[in-house]
Order: structure tokens, then sequence, then C-alpha cells
């Protein structure tokens, strides 16, 4: 069972990110913030669910939080600032969007960059730990997936609709026979030593 908070005194908002890992498309983030009473009995770390069940739990998230946002930093910006500065400015960009304002923030993984001088705490893991971070893991990779499987149409022979831009052998093999798609992100290392392809 999953923690309700991290402190009772403020409005406390959970963040985390998907896509940092992929060598294609944006990094999305979102932010949750739940009710004080909010509960589920399947609701844990995104990756740790089916893809059935992550679409089930996005809809009652969305129906039962008191705000959520979910924003997006793209390839080419990524590139210019790298993915760790893209994904702390996809989750400042999630919390600009929210209608509800945090007085607090918890964030999946160990690093931050403050946003707007509210209290944060980082929590190694954390999206198997409190609700609100599963919560977002849980917006983030959905609505992630969603965005890979549109552009798999345009780009099939990078079989984003099974590997949603993560570097799978068939992805990275793909890339050395047909060269990166506009949506590559050009600074990620597409070789590895295990391929003799490379």
């Amino acid at each position: 069972m999953l923690l309700p908070f991290f402190q009772e005194e403020f409005l406390e908002a959970g963040c985390d990110e998907a896509g940092r890992g992929c060598l294609a498309g944006p990094v999305f983030a979102a932010a949750v913030i739940l009710p004080r009473d909010f509960s589920h009995p399947l609701l844990t770390d995104s990756k740790q669910l089916t893809d059935k069940e992550r679409k089930s739990l996005r809809i009652e998230i969305e129906e039962q939080a008191i705000a959520y946002a979910v924003a997006t930093v793209d390839h080419e910006e990524i590139d210019r600032i790298n993915i760790l500065n893209a994904s702390f400015l996809a989750m400042h960009k999630a919390l600009d969007l929210l209608n509800e304002k945090p007085g607090f923030i918890i964030i999946d993984g160990n690093r931050f960059k403050p946003y707007n001088n509210i209290q944060h705490q980082c929590v190694i893991k954390g999206d198997g730990k409190y609700y609100s971070i599963a919560a977002a893991s849980i917006l983030a990779k959905t609505y992630r997936d969603d965005f890979m499987e549109a552009i798999h149409e345009e780009f099939p022979l990078y079989n984003w609709n099974q590997n949603k831009g993560y570097p799978t052998i068939k992805h990275r093999l793909a890339i050395a026979e047909h060269g990166m798609s506009v949506y590559h992100r050009k600074t990620f290392r597409v070789s590895d030593p295990q391929l003799s392809i490379f």
C-alpha cells in the first residue's frame, strides 16, 4: 500500500517523467494533486502495471485528482539542454499548468531544480511509495505512449508502437539501416558494444 502524503501541512503535488532513456520523441512529465483521502488498491509505479491497467488508472486519476497536468519537452530541446535539464523543465511546465497551486512538491528520483521557491522533496523510487508520484508516473507514461503510437504511423520502420522509442535491439538496428528520423535525439548514443553491426 502506498502512502498518501509526504507531509500534512501543505497541498502536495507529486511529479514524475517518462521517456528519459528513449532514443526518440519528447520527454513527458506530469504533476498530480490528489485528495487527502485518496487510496487505490492497484495504483503503483507505472512500470509494474500492464498497458490496460495504466489506461484504466489514468481515467480514475483524472476523474479524482484535485488537479493534474501533463507537459512535454521535445527532442530538439533535449538535444540543446540535455535530458536531465529537459526532465526538470517538463516537470516545471506541468506544475505551471496546474489549476491549483501546491505548497509542497514530491518528485520521483534524487535530483530536481527548485520550482518557484516551493519546498520540495526528492524520493528515490517515489513512484512505488507515494500515490501522487505513482499517479504522475501513470499519466506521463500513458500520454507519452499515445504520442509514440501516433508518430509510429509516420515512421513504422522503427516499431515505436512496440518499443515507444526505447533503445531495443530492433530499434537500434532500424536506425543503423535507415538512419535517424526527424524525431530522434541526435545527442543520444545509439550504438551498443553488444551489437556486432556497430
